[in-house]
């Protein structure tokens, strides 16, 4: 395996297809790629040898790690990769691409065809919701809740009070 010198790296364990899925992963975000992908030569309690992977792989310039290992715990919503967008052509071309065979949830959440749970959320989320004006940013979250994707414009016309 490679020297890793990222302090900290995601690791990410798949039932199966870890290696297909850093392959989607890498072909949606720039700076990314599928470094390696290892078979472990050995049995071991997940498989035989050869059926377990370790996969490394780059997001946005970000290291990560994955492994097809067979069932264990399922990816659920306390860890999600949140995608930061500078406007809305960002957030669209995020949430379609990763949508691709998986499934829509409230909130600009969305879990992609491998279960991986992702936030696509737009820069301007955060100045709106951190605004002293908490009537302001009470608007948007309200607003917020009763979208699915997120809409940049629908996020302005709640924080402008219209």
């Amino acid at each position: 395996m490679a020297k890793i010198t990222q302090k900290i790296t995601p690791h990410l364990w798949f039932t199966e297809k870890a290696d297909e899925a850093a392959a989607f992963y890498a072909s949606i975000f720039p700076d990314s790629r599928v470094d390696r992908v290892t078979a472990i030569p050995t049995d071991t309690p997940s498989g035989p040898a050869g059926s377990v992977k370790v996969v490394e792989f780059t997001l946005a310039g970000q290291p990560f790690m994955a492994i097809s290992a067979g069932p264990l715990d399922p990816f659920n919503h306390a860890i999600s990769f949140m995608v930061d967008c500078k406007d809305q052509a960002e957030v669209d071309r995020y949430w379609n691409k990763l949508l691709e065979g998986g499934a829509a949830e409230q909130c600009g959440w969305l879990r992609d065809r491998y279960g991986l749970c992702w936030q696509i959320v737009p820069s301007v989320l955060g100045e709106y919701m951190t605004d002293p004006d908490r009537k302001r940013a009470g608007r948007v979250m309200e607003a917020m809740m009763k979208m699915v994707k997120l809409d940049i414009a629908g996020l302005k016309q709640a924080y402008e009070g219209h």
